[in-house]
């Protein structure tokens, strides 16, 4: 019966000068998943545990998420494994492939993971740290181009559930892990990690200039920040605050120009921040799906124009940003 398990990261933080963390870590992973908090967290354990154990002969995290194929189990382990994982809808980032049991998800973040990583510090043997990584696709990535050690951070439950579901399947063993918790619950100052994503987060801080501070004070000296964001077309000084909605969701607070997000980078401190792609985001890479039937980027544009969302904003454009602590 899988549970949720993260006694080797905890030994692995005594390791690389983490102890301090390791120290308050389990009382911190219990409030993250406390079941009175989050009433559907049993049920979604539940699932977690109902996972068949399946020998895993091959995994592919290089230019996918590919965990097994279909000889490792017979097609009526194959069925049980999706409808349990399908327990667990919406899936938004991936896709996964798990014994050939395809999980597409909302999200194709395999194409924004082609778009960063070749604007990106080697990460072989790198500490890195994803800030918001759902249910940690790209942290799966992010091992599979080298990384010594991975942690994901995301204070939602279903994801850090789903995250186990595949950890399931991959091995324990693996030294990646995604946590219930906020940026905000990292004990100040770590300055501890080589590389510090921060992928769709940006817009959902009310504070701009605090969540670059934060990500800030993850880093190593010289460590590299990766920041991924909605941004808008415009000049240096040019941010859209929406007063209502964007997209139809109602936590989006600043997009800023790419120049005006240069700026704020070298206000806190960052080195040599630029922007090294921008892209506007598609019906084709955001979309709903068997594995997340909810309205999505569709329903989020205006039907009549499609560079508008449909509260008359401009429609999503994301850009990723590079700096140095």
């Amino acid at each position: 019966m899988t549970q949720i398990n993260y006694d080797y990261l905890l030994h692995a933080l005594e390791d690389i000068a983490l102890a301090d963390w390791a120290k308050i870590l389990p009382e911190q992973i219990a409030a993250g998943l406390s079941e009175k908090r989050y009433g559907d967290l049993a049920g979604w354990k539940a699932s977690l545990a109902k996972l068949p154990s399946v020998s895993t002969q091959h995994i592919e995290l290089t230019d996918a998420v590919r965990i097994g194929t279909s000889d490792d189990c017979d097609e009526t382990t194959r069925a049980t494994i999706k409808s349990i994982l399908q327990e667990l809808i919406p899936w938004r980032k991936g896709p996964y492939f798990i014994h050939d049991i395809h999980i597409d998800t909302e999200w194709r973040s395999d194409w924004k993971w082609d778009r960063v990583l070749p604007h990106l510090a080697p990460l072989k043997d790198r500490l890195i740290l994803d800030v918001g990584c759902g249910n940690g696709y790209h942290c799966w990535r992010m091992l599979g181009a080298g990384a010594k050690r991975v942690i994901g951070i995301d204070p939602s439950p279903r994801f850090i559930v789903q995250f186990h579901m595949i950890k399931h399947f991959a091995g324990a063993h693996h030294p990646v892990d995604v946590l219930p918790l906020g940026i905000e619950d990292l004990p100040e100052k770590l300055h501890a990690f080589d590389t510090v994503f921060s992928m769709g987060v940006f817009y959902h801080r009310r504070s701009p200039m605090d969540h670059l501070l934060e990500l800030k004070n993850t880093l190593r000296p010289g460590g590299q920040l990766v920041l991924e964001t909605l941004v808008i077309e415009g000049e240096s000084g040019d941010v859209l605050v929406p007063e209502g909605r964007y997209g139809m969701m109602n936590n989006v607070w600043f997009l800023p120009s790419c120049d005006t997000m240069i700026s704020w980078l070298r206000k806190m401190g960052y080195q040599n921040p630029r922007v090294v792609d921008i892209c506007p985001t598609t019906t084709e890479e955001q979309r709903a799906t068997e594995w997340m039937r909810f309205h999505s980027l569709p329903e989020f544009l205006d039907p009549n124009n499609p560079q508008r969302t449909v509260e008359g904003h401009p429609a999503p454009i994301r850009a990723v940003f590079v700096a140095e602590a």
